[in-house]
């Protein structure tokens, strides 16, 4: 049975901040979101774990193996470092998507996004150690079949883009409500999912229903360990049996 940690890391008063005392330029902006999304996203990856940046003012991680002091940590470099700061909801759950709704409960109880007297909250409950197990976490990797053939090298870049674009979001949308599961867009043609203990049907039935409604052909490796870094690596490779054999589905455990 998965037992997903994840944590919802939330931009202090962002909103506010980017228009205080006047507008910032939005490439500055945008260029502070991605450094910021970077260094979460080693910080966590060192630790084996991923991070999504989803609106990069809020993201999300797996974060199994991240104890309390792990997560003070991240808050602490990063409010040395940049003009923002950091809230962190922590919860677990065998459903990705149930863990999300509590991390989200613990830094909304605490105060709005855009509160000037909201800061640093660090709340919910890490896994404890004793606790964990080698099927926490099970990630599935995604792929556009023949995305060069279809799209790179026959539409112009945007419109590949945008084809690539709707594949994500009818799989994103579908992985949520028909099995619980977070889905992100990781760039090229892949998408991430974290899922709760699904099984090969499952899978089949999301590609089924994404190629019959948006005309998207996909193929995915899916992986089941302790935390999300050997999960996904897990992944990998069962998809690199997709790419080779030609089949649809792989599972790695």
């Amino acid at each position: 049975m998965t037992n997903t940690q994840v944590t919802l890391v939330q931009i202090d008063n962002y909103g506010p901040w980017t228009v205080t005392p006047e507008p910032r330029r939005e490439a500055d902006l945008q260029t502070l979101q991605s450094r910021l999304y970077a260094d979460i996203s080693q910080f966590v990856g060192a630790r084996d774990g991923y991070v999504f940046f989803t609106r990069f003012d809020n993201m999300i991680a797996v974060t199994n193996g991240l104890g309390v002091d792990d997560h003070a940590l991240l808050q602490e470099s990063i409010g040395n470092r940049y003009p923002v700061t950091l809230s962190l909801g922590v919860a677990t759950d065998p459903s990705p998507v149930t863990a999300l709704s509590n991390a989200t409960a613990s830094i909304q109880e605490a105060g709005s996004a855009q509160d000037n007297d909201r800061r640093e909250i660090l709340d919910g409950d890490v896994l404890a150690e004793g606790d964990r197990t080698d099927d926490d976490v099970q990630i599935a990797h995604f792929d556009v079949n023949d995305a060069t053939g279809e799209y790179t090298d026959e539409l112009n870049a945007f419109d590949s883009f945008i084809e690539i674009e709707q594949g994500y979001a009818e799989l994103m949308r579908y992985m949520r409500t028909a099995h619980g599961s977070l889905s992100f867009f990781v760039g090229g043609d892949n998408i991430i999912a974290v899922c709760p203990d699904l099984e090969a049907t499952d899978y089949h039935d999301a590609i089924a229903h994404v190629e019959e409604t948006v005309d998207v052909a996909l193929k995915v490796g899916v992986g089941r360990a302790r935390n999300a870094q050997v999960a996904g690596m897990a992944a990998k490779h069962a998809l690199e049996v997709c790419r080779e054999d030609g089949s649809r589905v792989e599972l790695e455990w």
